[in-house]
């Protein structure tokens, strides 16, 4: 089988290596598609971010979706020939955060494409790969390239789920990359009354206004163009940060209310944050890291219509193209959500 790993920056190569085979309570699955992250691209541009670093060659990947090949011993509920979204979450299930269902802080977890442990654990883009079955989410309804981007979405309702009710409420994004543009659908789906976006180029925020939000503004620009919402204390009750960028948060604080709740899902630099201001209004700040409970709840919500992730892929790129596929990925002008079709 071939995969798509990283060596090292701007050093991306189409290599092959033997085909796995599923144990029990494993499956095999045809890769059919899966969406390049902004992880994977800082690994392509730059071999790694922050004290992150490439140290042995990488498969890349974990927004996949596939159709299972083969079933291991025991597999009940799945099917060869179905399509399946794939978590690349796998947590041990026994340390402590485990236990009190806080998987995405387990400490023995198993993320695919991710240099933060080493050995490194390998990632997803492949053309087979053996997951377990509690892994895989039956996509049935949706295409593959849908069932692809249930990682990124599984991400964003984790966020909401910190952000708590959001019936009613107006919400400010900053940051409409993929994860940003997620946070506009679920906002609306979620019933905010109010949506406004900032971004730093037309293209990103034309979308952001083809799928929901009411205010876009280009903080390029127009770096004060958040200045009318400031007026009588602030004008937005969450505050989805995105960009990982510190002066994308300090601009939103005069725009928040008071007791209105940051969440930052952007994952730059350390920031230097307006702690004054912000204890000022009683701003609540909550980080909000990967997801796990949520990811079955991505594929439904896609399967009943209530999120249409189909505006994000932009682009289709085939496997044998990969290099090609990051850099039109990395340009913020051009794509959105750049997906490699395995078939």
């Amino acid at each position: 089988m071939k995969t798509i790993t990283a060596h090292a920056a701007k050093d991306l190569r189409i290599e092959d290596h033997p085909t796995p085979e599923p144990g029990a309570g494993e499956v095999l699955i045809a890769m059919e598609a899966g969406g390049i992250c902004g992880s994977d691209l800082h690994y392509y541009n730059h071999g790694g971010f922050g004290t992150v670093r490439l140290k042995e060659p990488m498969i890349l990947g974990h927004e996949v979706a596939g159709r299972i090949a083969k079933l291991g011993d025991g597999v009940t509920g799945l099917e060869v020939g179905q399509l399946v979204s794939v978590s690349p979450s796998r947590p041990c299930g026994h340390c402590r955060f485990c236990q009190i269902g806080a998987q995405q802080h387990c400490l023995n977890m198993r993320f695919y494409g991710s240099a933060m442990p080493f050995p490194h654990i390998q990632g997803a883009f492949r053309e087979m790969l053996v997951a377990d079955a509690t892994q895989c989410a039956p996509a049935d309804g949706l295409s593959a390239t849908e069932a692809a981007m249930a990682e990124p979405l599984s991400v964003v309702l984790h966020a909401a789920r910190q952000a708590g009710d959001l019936m009613g409420k107006r919400v400010l994004v900053t940051g409409c990359g993929p994860i940003g543009l997620l946070a506009v659908l679920v906002a609306r789906a979620a019933g905010a009354i109010e949506i406004a976006a900032t971004d730093i180029t037309a293209f990103t925020l034309n979308k952001a206004h083809e799928l929901g939000a009411d205010h876009t503004v280009n903080v390029m620009d127009a770096p004060g163009g958040l200045d009318g919402f400031a007026n009588d204390k602030g004008h937005f009750d969450v505050h989805f940060e995105c960009s990982g960028v510190e002066s994308a948060l300090a601009a939103a604080v005069p725009a928040l209310r008071p007791g209105a709740t940051i969440v930052q899902l952007g994952l730059g630099g350390d920031m230097t944050l307006p702690l004054q201001a912000m204890t000022a209004k009683e701003l609540v700040l909550k980080g909000s890291f990967r997801f796990h409970a949520e990811f079955h709840t991505a594929v439904e919500m896609m399967q009943a219509g209530r999120i249409d992730v189909k505006p994000l892929a932009t682009h289709i790129k085939p496997m044998d193209q990969a290099s090609e596929a990051f850099e039109l990925a990395s340009n913020r002008n051009e794509a959105i959500k750049v997906v490699i079709d395995f078939t």
